[in-house]
């Protein structure tokens, strides 16, 4: 393989120090470990606002407000894989990640086909399959295989730092970590050997 592979890390908490962060770091060493390239970006104390659906972006191929969501969309046209977090907030995602993901995915053109993506989510109890779902449905439309890991990737903890108690949880960052690398190396040498699937015009059907 040729250069570094390298990964995008969105974190939707506010808290620079808190339980998504430390889920980030158990897959920043396995990253290290791999040689695997990684650029960590927090995105919850940031004012992010929501898309105003004005298909700007389809002019001029990047989002009408010149924000934070094009620097990302920039970064994420030249990685190999995206990993996204989010605490659980009133069982969702948290809504200036949320924002941010829709302007990225909507106002781009690049091709994320063979993007490896995988989602991280924290809470002190419960909602996180729900938010873990719904930050899935951005990578399987848009043609990024997911990675998985032995169990959701979930780790549990409310005050900053909590989730170091979870074993569990830290060993599945692990894991997860693992995987994507594995899945990033084998879509590199895919690419090389076999070349990427066959692609159609794409075909809009809309609901009558």
């Amino acid at each position: 393989m040729g250069e570094k592979l390298k990964v995008l890390m969105l974190n939707g908490s506010p808290r620079p120090n808190g339980n998504i962060a430390l889920a980030y770091k158990e897959m920043e060493s396995v990253f290290e470990e791999n040689g695997v390239e990684f650029e960590n970006i927090l995105l919850g104390n940031k004012d992010i606002r929501g898309c105003i659906a004005c298909e700007t972006c389809r002019k001029n191929g990047k989002c009408v407000f010149d924000d934070v969501v094009n620097e990302i969309a920039a970064k994420f046209k030249e990685a190999d894989g995206l990993v996204i977090g989010s605490p659980v907030y009133y069982g969702s995602v948290n809504g200036t990640l949320l924002s941010c993901l829709q302007r990225v995915f909507y106002s781009t053109s690049f091709d994320k086909s063979m993007k490896v993506g995988a989602s991280v989510v924290s809470a002190r109890r419960s909602g996180c399959t729900a938010t873990f779902d719904i930050l899935n449905k951005f990578f399987t439309l848009a043609n990024m295989p997911v990675a998985t890991s032995q169990y959701w990737n979930n780790i549990y903890g409310w005050d900053p730092g909590e989730g170091i108690k979870d074993d569990e949880g830290r060993q599945v960052m692990r894991v997860l970590a693992r995987n994507m690398v594995f899945l990033m190396k084998s879509i590199s040498l895919g690419k090389e050997q076999i070349g990427l699937p066959k692609t159609e015009d794409r075909v809009w059907t809309n609901f009558f």
